[in-house]
């Protein structure tokens, strides 16, 4: 097992002082112009990065509606056009450099009709693993929180179905465990069943806690570090054979040495 932590996080050399692997975060890396790449911006921050020896993984662009993300990158899975394939395309093609794990992919918004919806994103996903193959590079369709209204893949059947239907070798799941505790209720019970359902096909983890509850802030989706919420992390037992990262997306390196302190109890890291 391999622990990381979002580049949001902190620096990547207090990241490589405390663990193995890093997230680079496309949306908030500020390497971004009106939707065109700053390529310059972009090698700066790969020459800090090139001096540790962390790991990689890559979150790439995605919807939100919060003030805080840049609207210059918002992608819909399934409602795509050129400029979001693009966004989506230079977060593969970044994996592919720097021999990263995973790539990060959230799923689509519903809309007003939920079928055609799915089958839009489950079309332009196909689209995108097609690239990733031809990468080299793995997906990992992250389930998203079912406390906010206009989440599709917020459940486990839903988010396999997905994935099945997409039927790409270089598809799988990110297994986010702070979003289906929300999804869940804050049931450590039904927590359990969701991972053994997703278990097969997962190929990155999300890890920080909340209190499993809708809240007025995020709808509930607060990324504490672990330890700090509800989750009972024993859960990440069931994901049997696992042996990727386990990406703690918290917002400081307080949380994150709290977050390492906790996992590295509950899971043994390699």
């Amino acid at each position: 097992m391999i622990l990381g932590a979002s580049s949001f996080a902190g620096s990547f050399s207090e990241i490589a002082a405390e663990l193995q692997s890093v997230e680079l975060y496309m949306p908030k890396l500020g390497i971004y112009r009106n939707s065109i790449l700053q390529k310059d911006i972009l090698e700066r921050i790969l020459d800090e990065l090139s001096v540790t020896d962390l790991q990689t993984s890559v979150h790439a662009p995605y919807f939100a509606d919060a003030p805080t993300y840049p609207k210059d990158v918002v992608v819909d899975t399934a409602n795509m056009g050129d400029r979001e394939f693009r966004l989506v395309r230079e977060s593969i093609e970044l994996a592919a450099r720097l021999g990263s794990r995973a790539v990060v992919l959230h799923p689509g918004r519903s809309g007003n009709d939920y079928e055609t919806s799915f089958y839009k994103m489950v079309s332009n996903l196909r689209i995108l693993a097609a690239y990733a193959q031809n990468c080299g590079v793995m997906l990992g369709l992250e389930n998203k929180e079912g406390t906010s209204t206009g989440n599709m893949c917020c459940g486990a059947e839903e988010l396999v179905r997905a994935v099945k239907e997409v039927n790409s070798e270089n598809m799988g799941v990110t297994f986010d465990i702070g979003h289906a505790n929300l999804t869940c209720g804050g049931n450590n019970l039904a927590l359990r069943d969701f991972a053994k359902t997703i278990a097969p096909y997962v190929v990155h983890v999300h890890v920080h806690d909340n209190g499993g509850v809708r809240t007025g802030q995020y709808d509930g989706d607060e990324h504490l570090a672990p330890g700090s919420g509800l989750i009972d992390y024993h859960v990440l037992g069931e994901l049997k054979g696992y042996r990727g990262i386990y990406n703690m997306e918290v917002f400081s390196m307080e949380d994150v040495r709290s977050g390492k302190a906790l996992l590295t109890k509950v899971i043994e890291v390699q």
